[in-house]
């Protein structure tokens, strides 16, 4: 019975209702995943440009980016509409995606 209770309490506890939905939408990951990535090279670890596009290169090569210097702020493009933005918070959060 124990056991049982466990694993019903761990299944709730993994509820992922609140989080990001991606319906399995493969540009959507990769523009998100380039646009916080290449956020945290370049205002958490403070690489140069070249270094964190080569950091963050993807094949094939779906995604473009643009980067906002004053507001600390990158945002990522795939085809069509999709896209991501992340942006610094701080030194001890680093860069989140908006929403």
């Amino acid at each position: 019975m124990r056991v049982l209770l466990l694993a019903a309490l761990l299944a709730l506890s993994c509820d992922s209702s609140s989080s990001r939905l991606y319906d399995n939408n493969d540009l959507q990951l990769a523009t998100g995943y380039n646009a916080k990535e290449m956020c945290s090279c370049l205002f958490v670890m403070q690489m140069p440009v070249d270094y964190c596009q080569n950091w963050t290169r993807a094949s094939p090569a779906v995604v473009k980016f643009k980067i906002d210097d004053e507001l600390k702020t990158v945002e990522s493009t795939g085809l069509l509409n999709w896209g991501n933005r992340a942006r610094f918070v701080s030194e001890q959060f680093g860069c989140v995606l908006d929403d």
